[in-house]
């Protein structure tokens, strides 16, 4: 059991009879005899929808352990991901709905970490950043600033914004979840 002042960004619970992941979470402490407040922001692990919920600050809840297990990713299809143990070489499909928007990031033999709750995969950990070749984008114009940016399509097929001195073929490393250029990789030919 948990308080729900205690809840944190990551953590799994029980509410209601349903699993929910821990998204953000804030305490807000009362005043006088008013008890203090926790507003949480939940995700459905079975129906990937979103809730936002108040709890007084010294409601129990039942919290839920997260197994994590790095996994080889091996290939997709329509609408499952297979992902395989390197040590006992078992593989486990997981939905593509659980990865979302991530799975377009997916490579072979990428490594990757899966939280478990209840022995269902919930979630598939991304690294903050990736690194990903630049497929095509205009040549670069030294007349104009290096503070400009230009469009560029990388091997995944995303679009994304690079500064005038990345061309075709460089590597990049990309923030995954703003989808932003950080820098060019090292050791990427120049």
């Amino acid at each position: 059991m948990v308080v729900a002042s205690q809840l944190r960004p990551g953590m799994a619970i029980r509410l209601e009879g349903k699993t929910y992941k821990v998204l953000g979470a804030n305490y807000h402490a009362g005043q006088g005899k008013m008890g203090g407040v926790t507003h949480a922001q939940l995700k459905n692990l079975s129906t990937g929808t979103l809730l936002d919920q108040a709890f007084r600050a010294d409601l129990k809840l039942e919290d839920l352990p997260i197994e994590k297990q790095m996994m080889e990713f091996l290939y997709s299809d329509a609408d499952q991901c297979c992902f395989m143990h390197p040590d006992t070489y078992e593989q486990l499909e997981v939905p593509a709905s659980v990865i979302g928007s991530r799975v377009r990031f997916l490579q072979p033999q990428m490594q990757l970490a899966i939280e478990f709750v209840e022995g269902r995969p919930v979630n598939v950990v991304f690294p903050e950043t990736i690194e990903i070749q630049v497929i095509e984008t205009a040549p670069p114009t030294h007349q104009q600033q290096d503070s400009t940016l230009k469009s560029a399509t990388l091997d995944n097929g995303i679009e994304i914004r690079v500064p005038q001195f990345i061309k075709a073929g460089d590597v990049i490393r990309l923030d995954v979840e703003s989808l932003k250029y950080v820098e060019r990789a090292k050791g990427a030919r120049k």
